[in-house]
């Protein structure tokens, strides 16, 4: 068993989905609200955070591709749907006084800093929270591996997955009453087992790089900076 640690550099990712509330699409204000006051409180207890918000609220890049569309279109169409996100989060949080900075992988100066890995850090290191829009900047790479990918450039000590449930199941809990969370487990059965946790391609990239991660239900009260300060809560992924 694995003693969970008290994080002092952090990576979050957020589902376009999780901000859509109850809507399952756009973005309800009051989720919206809810998340900025979690990373404040975790800002003003000193963590360096940085934020990877999904698109899928707003358009999802592979159910467009799988309507006849381009695959390459569709994913920088749900790239600019996280530029919305982040947009939409950044003034959620310069409301409460928090300083922001987002970066986006694809130039669009009037609206955000294009993203460049030394200024990232120094942000972090100056306090402010720093939001990564527009994935990568290419197609065929999902959000959630951008956001392995900024958690190791960042040098972050763990990648917080943010969702709708408590952790990682069995199966899934909606539709299977006797599906059992995992408190722990490692890359290599969450890739053998097909569990949804993220891609696959992110949770590779998390198991070479020794990157844990720690998949909880951001709409519990308090449960971000509980993560961050060592509760064992939610499931953690590691080797």
């Amino acid at each position: 068993m694995v003693k969970r640690e008290h994080y002092k550099r952090v990576l979050l990712k957020i589902s376009g989905e999780a901000l859509a509330g109850g809507e399952g699409y756009g973005i309800d204000t009051d989720v919206l609200e809810i998340v900025a006051n979690e990373i404040k409180e975790v800002r003003d207890s000193g963590v360096e955070i940085a934020v990877v918000v999904g698109g899928g609220n707003i358009f999802r890049g592979v159910k467009g591709a799988t309507k006849g569309m381009d695959r390459a279109t569709a994913d920088y169409m749900g790239m600019l749907a996280t530029v919305l996100n982040c947009l939409a989060l950044q003034d959620s949080l310069e409301r409460k006084k928090v300083f922001t900075r987002v970066q986006s992988a694809i130039e669009m100066r009037a609206l955000a800093e294009p993203y460049i890995r030394r200024k990232a850090i120094r942000h972090l290191e100056k306090g402010r929270v720093v939001i990564f829009a527009a994935g990568v900047g290419s197609p065929y790479f999902t959000t959630d591996t951008t956001a392995a990918l900024r958690a190791m450039e960042m040098n972050c000590q763990v990648l917080l997955k943010a969702t709708k449930v408590d952790g990682v199941y069995t199966d899934d809990p909606k539709t299977n009453a006797a599906a059992t969370r995992f408190d722990q487990i490692s890359y290599l059965e969450v890739l053998q087992k097909g569990l949804k946790v993220m891609d696959s391609t992110a949770i590779s990239l998390c198991m070479d790089n020794k990157l844990p991660i720690v998949v909880f239900n951001l709409n519990e009260n308090g449960a971000l900076k509980r993560v961050i300060h060592g509760e064992t809560l939610g499931t953690l992924v590691h080797s």
